[in-house]
C-alpha cells in the first residue's frame, strides 16, 4: 500500500459556478490525491470540463439537495467557486432549507456577501470544513509588485491606488469589487453587471488622453474563502478592447487564473498588471 494510499486527502467538494475555476480545482485536486464530487449549479456552471468528474446539477435554491450531495458523496472539504450573478428572491426559488436560511437573516442575504456568507455558515455548520480556492491552487493569490514585463508610469499608479479606495469603500457596502479609474476620474462602478460588462461601458466615458485602469479589490468584510475577485484571460482582452493601460488588484485579496498565460498577454497587449497593498489605497485616501 503506497503512502498516498495510507493517508488519503479528505475528498473535496466543488460547488461551482461559471467559467474556468471549477475544473481547474478539480485538476488541482486530483494531481493531489485528492476524490472530487462537483455540485454544478443550474444556469451558472457552464464548463464541459466538469463532466469528467462525478457530478450532480442542483438549483440554486435547493440548500437541502445541496448539502444532501457534499454527504452522500462523503466530501469532507468544500468550496465555492465560479460566476454566479447575484440572484433575485424569485431566481432562487428557495426549498425549505434556503428557506428556512433566507429567514434569519432577511433581505440582507441577497447582497454578494452576505449571500455567500450565509453559506458558508451553514456549510461550517454541517460539519464540512470550508476552503478557499487559493488555498487548493496555491499560485492563484496575487502578490504585490509588478506581476508582468509593463510597467505602470506615476499616472496609472496614482489612478490604481484612488481606484483601489474606492473599489473598497464601494466593498463595505456589499455592492462590487471593482472601478475604472482614468487620470483621477471614475469612469464606472462595478454593481450587478460584473467586471467585463462594466470594462465596457467604461467606454463610454472615456477621456482623451492616456487610458485608464482597472482596478479590482476584495471586501473590507469579506471572508477570503468565499468568492474571492478574479481576473482571467477574458479580463486582459476587455480592458484591451476597452483602452485600459492596465490593471491594479489587492495584493492577497484577489486571484488570477491561469497566471502564466494571463500574464504573457497583458505582456503581449501592452498592459500592466500590478498588485497593491492596502496601504496603496489608504495613501491615496488620505490625500
Amino acid at each position: 500500500m503506497t503512502a498516498l494510499q495510507d493517508n488519503p486527502q479528505p475528498k473535496l467538494g466543488i460547488i461551482a459556478g461559471g467559467g474556468a475555476l471549477p475544473a481547474r480545482l478539480a485538476v488541482a485536486a486530483k494531481g493531489a490525491g485528492r476524490d472530487v464530487c462537483i455540485v454544478k449549479l443550474d444556469g451558472y456552471a457552464d464548463d464541459p470540463a466538469l463532466d469528467d468528474y462525478p457530478h450532480v446539477t442542483v438549483r440554486l435554491g435547493a440548500a437541502a439537495k445541496i448539502l444532501d450531495a457534499m454527504r452522500d458523496h462523503a466530501c469532507q472539504d468544500v468550496v465555492l467557486a465560479g460566476k454566479v450573478a447575484r440572484p433575485s428572491l424569485s431566481s432562487i426559488r428557495p426549498d425549505w432549507r434556503a428557506a428556512k436560511l433566507l429567514m434569519k437573516v432577511g433581505t440582507k442575504a441577497l447582497g454578494d456577501d452576505g449571500l455567500l456568507q450565509l453559506v458558508g455558515k451553514e456549510l461550517e455548520r454541517e460539519g464540512f470544513r470550508l476552503l478557499g480556492a487559493h488555498e487548493i491552487l496555491g499560485d492563484l493569490a496575487v502578490n504585490e509588485g509588478v506581476l508582468g514585463a509593463i510597467q505602470p508610469d506615476e499616472q496609472a499608479l496614482s489612478d490604481a491606488r484612488h481606484g483601489l479606495w474606492v473599489a473598497r469603500t464601494l466593498g463595505q457596502a456589499d455592492v462590487g469589487q471593482g472601478c475604472v479609474v482614468q487620470q483621477g476620474l471614475v469612469l464606472a462602478l462595478e454593481a450587478i453587471e460584473g467586471t467585463d460588462e462594466m470594462i465596457r461601458r467604461s467606454v463610454n466615458y472615456r477621456r482623451e488622453g492616456v487610458g485608464g485602469v482597472l482596478v479590482k479589490s476584495a471586501k473590507p468584510q469579506q471572508d477570503k474563502r468565499l468568492d474571492l475577485p478574479a481576473i482571467g484571460m477574458t479580463t486582459i482582452e476587455e480592458a484591451h478592447k476597452a483602452g485600459l493601460r492596465g490593471i491594479a488588484l489587492l495584493a492577497g485579496g484577489t486571484m488570477i487564473i491561469d497566471r502564466a498565460p494571463v500574464i504573457a498577454r497583458a505582456d503581449a497587449l501592452g498592459l500592466f498588471v500590478v498588485g497593491l497593498s492596502l496601504t496603496d489605497g489608504e495613501r491615496d485616501n488620505d490625500g
